[in-house]
């Protein structure tokens, strides 16, 4: 690859990711190509479709999740290891947004991506069962459950990745409260101040 291509190509990946990051899956290729000063069709030309966009765009970050469901998976702790995956898991999903929606839809043409995303998830199937074996996770808990905390983890809302951050470590802690078969009084990160709208 000729590095004007090569330099195109990191380009358009960069400006997706943050694209996907801060505004969500919708923002179009028309869009990312105005934003990354191309055309289209050398967009489509490097992505022939928009889900081979989104594998690239996400390749890092599902590495990422794959590394810190099987520390979790190899915690000595059950438990320990299940709370660590959801603690770190929601602090990577509060400061990108695109990944949380891509990881929890389908993507049925980004083959790669949810072949690596289903491992990934039968993964963290395990950890969910170790923690339930230890007795410490509720017997009742489903993997939805995990999906249903991300999903209202990207709503967290704040001026700073900063803030989000804190907000969604007090966000878990409350989560895995909830997900304990014997909830204890452990004390909570800090609360942190969030704008509040009243319609």
């Amino acid at each position: 690859m000729r590095s004007d291509a090569r330099d195109n190509r990191e380009r358009i990946l960069a400006v997706a990711r943050l694209a996907f990051a801060t505004e969500g899956l919708d923002v179009s290729i028309r869009e990312i190509a105005r934003r990354a000063q191309v055309g289209v069709a050398t967009v489509y030309r490097r992505f022939p479709t928009k889900d081979a966009l989104l594998t690239e765009a996400f390749a890092g970050q599902l590495t990422l999740c794959s590394q810190i469901v099987e520390e979790g998976l190899a915690a000595a702790d059950p438990w320990l290891g299940f709370s660590s995956v959801l603690e770190k898991l929601m602090e990577i999903h509060a400061l990108d947004r695109g990944f949380s929606r891509a990881f929890t839809s389908q993507l049925p043409e980004a083959a790669g991506f949810t072949e690596d995303r289903d491992r990934t998830l039968r993964l963290l199937l395990d950890v969910v069962r170790r923690a339930k074996a230890q007795g410490e996770l509720r017997a009742v808990f489903v993997i939805e459950d995990i999906v249903l905390a991300l999903m209202a983890n990207e709503g967290i809302r704040a001026e700073s990745p900063r803030t989000r951050v804190a907000a969604s470590r007090r966000f878990a802690a409350l989560m895995l409260q909830s997900f304990r078969a014997r909830p204890t009084a452990a004390p909570l990160p800090p609360a942190v101040r969030l704008p509040l709208s009243v319609r």
